[in-house]
């Protein structure tokens, strides 16, 4: 089965065209080598792939007969991802969070003077030293 088709049968992308430009990008590797997205993969093989800031690691198990569900992936792949992968992606998160909240819309005038403020507070402190 290609590399391609594989990753989006065990749903790890959500169209095959998507699994398709990722490989072409050289975000796919299958045993260690970057490959095409006609490369066959087979029971035994280790896929590495880069997708949304995490390097994911999985084992082909077996090889669907075409997409599966959700609840049955796991018979066809074994996932090897290191937990810390996932906790770098919340510390993105979060740390995106912490300057300004999802949903408070754009910054006002008043913002934009504190900030300028606060700029020049911080200019000023250096300066004096």
């Amino acid at each position: 089965m290609r590399v391609d088709k594989y990753l989006w049968c065990v749903r790890y992308y959500k169209s095959r065209n998507i699994a398709t430009e990722a490989c072409k990008k050289n975000q796919v590797s299958v045993n260690g080598q970057v490959c095409k997205a006609s490369r066959e993969v087979y029971p035994g093989d280790s896929i590495h792939f880069r997708k949304d800031q995490i390097t994911y690691e999985i084992v082909v198990l077996d090889l669907p007969p075409n997409r599966v569900g959700a609840k049955l992936v796991d018979i066809y792949r074994k996932d090897n991802t290191p937990a810390e992968a996932f906790a770098h992606l919340e510390l993105l998160r979060l740390s995106k969070e912490h300057y300004r909240r999802a949903g408070t819309g754009r910054p006002t005038k008043k913002d934009r003077r504190d900030l300028d403020e606060l700029e020049e507070n911080t200019w000023n402190d250096d300066e004096t030293e």
